[in-house]
């Protein structure tokens, strides 16, 4: 059995149930044998899955469960079967000490109220909220958060935000000082909302935070890699994070419909083959796979419903990551500089 960090992991969560879940555990465990999964769902289903990966072996221990959240399931429902379903039992895993990070491809909704619920925030956070890493240009891959836990928020929620996403891409990135922006409709000063503005007023201020903010950043420049973390609303954030998504299939229908036109298209498509690969690569949403709730009490981790293995092992990947870099004490480390420093300046 490893002694290494334990993922709950909603085996019924995603849109292929368990078949996938567990093949993506399987080749994160080949990666890091010290892993060790809490697999939550129908008995009967898992252990036939478990048979295909005997490489598993004591490094994954079954609770059964009879219920499963849906996923078009409302959270003001799906919360009061939390004690019952795959989905609670995994995140309750958490809260109790059984597990140090809880992972599902399910309900994103029902997940975040879950873990509010059982996890609460940490001190000096008003909400929680999805941070996940986007491909860029540049020589790394940028955070950006919020993106879709929140479809409204004010001032301090951004400053929040702008805190965790400068620890989280210290852990994930292993950016020492982050370069922060915030989402707006232009560069100047003057644009954008009151709640902009003043979340820009502190964060430009804040020159003990272990993060560089440089101000603001414009929807078409996100992947040109002259940021770190990007910080918005969770309305404008999920628009823009599938917006981008939409472009990239886009992108890579349009060269597949282009390359098998004719004869000499498909000449082309063959020396250009390595080149198109390295774009596949980059621009393939499993090798980002991994939201990750920001702000509670405990690691939750959001694998994409349509995730296949990799992508999976992606997520679990992350979640482990964030339990060996004990990103909730860095966190909470950077929120109580904040903390000091508001007693320092109500004292002067």
């Amino acid at each position: 059995m490893g002694t290494g960090p334990r993922i709950a992991v909603d085996a019924m969560g995603g849109d292929s149930g368990p078949a996938v879940i567990i093949a993506g555990a399987a080749r994160a465990h080949k990666r890091r044998s010290d892993l060790h999964f809490l697999l939550f769902g129908d008995e009967t289903q898992i252990r036939a899955e478990l048979a295909k990966h005997p490489s598993l072996g004591d490094s994954a221990e079954i609770v059964h469960c009879d219920d499963v959240i849906a996923a078009t399931e409302k959270p003001t429902q799906a919360i009061r079967r939390a004690k019952t379903t795959s989905l609670g039992r995994a995140i309750n895993a958490v809260k109790v000490g059984d597990a140090d990070a809880a992972l599902s491809g399910g309900n994103t909704g029902a997940m975040m109220a879950m873990s509010k619920l059982a996890l609460r925030t940490l001190s000096g956070i008003d909400r929680p909220a999805l941070a996940a890493l986007l491909p860029t240009l540049g020589d790394n891959d940028l955070v950006m958060l919020d993106l879709g836990a929140n479809t409204e928020c004010d001032t301090q929620n951004l400053v929040q935000w702008a805190v965790m996403g400068a620890a989280y891409s210290r852990v994930v990135l292993d950016i020492e000082k982050p370069r922060v922006k915030l989402l707006n409709i232009g560069t100047e000063e003057l644009k954008g909302t009151e709640q902009l503005k003043e979340a820009a007023a502190i964060l430009r201020s804040a020159e003990y935070l272990r993060m560089r903010f440089d101000g603001f950043t414009e929807g078409d420049k996100l992947a040109r890699g002259n940021v770190d973390v990007v910080v918005t609303d969770g309305f404008s954030g999920n628009i823009a994070l599938k917006t981008a998504e939409g472009t990239a299939r886009f992108v890579t229908d349009l060269l597949r419909r282009a390359f098998t036109s004719s004869l000499r298209s498909k000449a082309g498509f063959m020396l250009s083959k390595p080149a198109l690969h390295m774009l596949k690569v980059h621009l393939d949403p499993n090798n980002h796979n991994g939201a990750v709730f920001l702000g509670l009490n405990g690691v939750v981790v959001k694998s994409h419903g349509g995730a296949d293995e990799k992508g999976v092992a992606n997520a679990i990947r992350v979640a482990a990551r964030m339990v060996r870099e004990d990103l909730i004490r860095k966190i909470t480390d950077d929120l109580t500089s904040i903390a000091a420093h508001r007693s320092r300046m109500a004292a002067q």
